[in-house]
């Protein structure tokens, strides 16, 4: 691991390493093609496809945060996760965990029973015989996501790492939850890191990008291959923005870190949740191990309401701080239904052996000041109590007054349109 504070790393991410002009802040390159010193002689840069300056700054700073060898800056999240699975043949066979991201779980599960292009075992890794089941089916790779999406459950790093070494399979862990700053798995034994940088690496929501970082130099120069030849490389000015983001990326965490576990101290509080999803609190399963093995224990958290799914809408509609949206990792804060959202091209089947409830909320906890955001929350569980009690009281034993007239919301469209899984399917 580098000398250097993480702090430091991610201030400094290419100041004063202008060659041109000497400027402090690097300058944005933008071309597409550079100029060959004569036939056959091309310099460090040919075409921003394969290389680009202001995409470099960044790899080597998420390189040196990571502690790898190289890292590759890739056009989306997503398009890291395929240029791991690049390494794989269709005769191995691939491990992930049955909780992980919707959009993961559906290019695996698709890769694999579409284009045969690796098979799939889908293991949870918080059931104790999780090591056997991995041993018995002899991977290539074991993919890992810790804390998971959205039920932020945690997988012992190390011990999979130490199991996968045994077994000669590659581990591959997606550090998008916490980022560097608060957790680096290459150092726990894994040989490549993934990273959705559109979300706190970036953390201002204006980019779509990721990351592969590698421990392996080889492995590094393979996938670099791989991402040149796919074309999936990021551009210069999302590397720009995702550069000036990574600036900010340690003093962000802390206030994010900071209003989240006030967040999950107030939803502890609310009758009206019947159970909060947060690794820092003594009671997660997974508490101790994410205690030995992060920095910190982040500003992702979910819960369950104790209401019918139907009167979900009287609680989001409440909200101005928390921003129902896709997404997480902003400065802002943001909530959404995993169940509708995140995870909707997961079956009603592979979501119920997931444990995405349909009522589970998830919250990205921005960096706003706290007693507005509890503030909101108040607000919201105040006109979902009275909802819940205005039902209640509506029941057939009750005997309700026919003349009475029910406002319906004023935003009903939008209310139908954002919980309607057909419409959602693409995300």
């Amino acid at each position: 691991m580098t000398q250097r504070r993480f702090a430091t790393i991610a201030a400094r991410a290419g100041i004063a390493q202008d060659t041109a002009h000497e400027a402090v802040t690097p300058p944005l390159y933008l071309t597409s093609t550079y100029r060959l010193k004569a036939l056959g002689q091309a310099g460090q840069y040919d075409y921003s496809r394969s290389n680009n300056p202001t995409r470099d700054l960044l790899a080597e700073a998420l390189a040196e945060m990571e502690g790898g060898s190289q890292a590759i800056v890739t056009n989306t999240g997503m398009s890291a996760c395929v240029l791991a699975l690049q390494l794989l043949t269709p005769e191995d066979t691939l491990v992930i965990p049955h909780d992980c991201y919707g959009g993961s779980y559906r290019l695996f599960t698709n890769l694999a029973e579409r284009k045969r292009s690796f098979k799939l075992e889908i293991i949870n890794f918080q059931q104790a015989d999780w090591q056997a089941r991995i041993q018995a089916c002899k991977p290539a790779m074991i993919w890992l996501e810790t804390p998971s999406n959205p039920l932020l459950q945690i997988t012992d790093i190390k011990a999979a790492c130490q199991l996968a070494k045994q077994l000669r399979a590659i581990t591959v862990v997606d550090n998008t939850f916490l980022s560097p700053v608060l957790q680096q798995p290459l150092a726990l034994g894994a040989d490549i890191v993934v990273h959705s940088t559109t979300k706190y690496i970036n953390g201002h929501s204006d980019v779509v990008a990721g990351a592969l970082i590698c421990a392996d130099q080889s492995i590094g120069d393979e996938l670099k291959w791989w991402a040149n030849c796919l074309g999936i490389t990021g551009a210069a000015f999302d590397a720009y923005l995702t550069l000036r983001g990574l600036r900010t990326l340690q003093p962000r965490m802390q206030l994010h870190q900071s209003n989240a576990e006030q967040v999950v101290a107030f939803l502890q509080q609310q009758p009206l949740v019947s159970k909060v999803y947060y690794p820092g609190l003594i009671e997660h399963p997974g508490h101790a191990t994410a205690k030995a093995q992060q920095q910190g224990f982040g500003a992702m958290l979910s819960f369950d309401l104790d209401v019918a799914p139907e009167q979900l809408p009287v609680f989001l509609d409440a909200l101005q701080c928390f921003t129902l949206a896709q997404s997480l990792g902003g400065i802002e804060s943001l909530i959404c239904h995993p169940g509708s959202m995140t995870h909707a091209s997961m079956s009603a089947e592979a979501q119920q052996v997931a444990g995405i409830g349909p009522t589970l909320l998830r919250l990205s906890v921005g960096i706003e000041a706290i007693d507005d955001l509890l503030a909101d929350l108040s607000t919201a569980f105040k006109r979902l109590a009275a909802a819940v009690k205005n039902n209640s009281s509506q029941l057939p034993d009750s005997k309700p007054v026919q003349e009475t007239v029910h406002e319906a919301p004023s935003d009903t469209g939008p209310t139908e349109c954002r919980f309607n899984p057909a419409l959602t399917a693409l995300w």
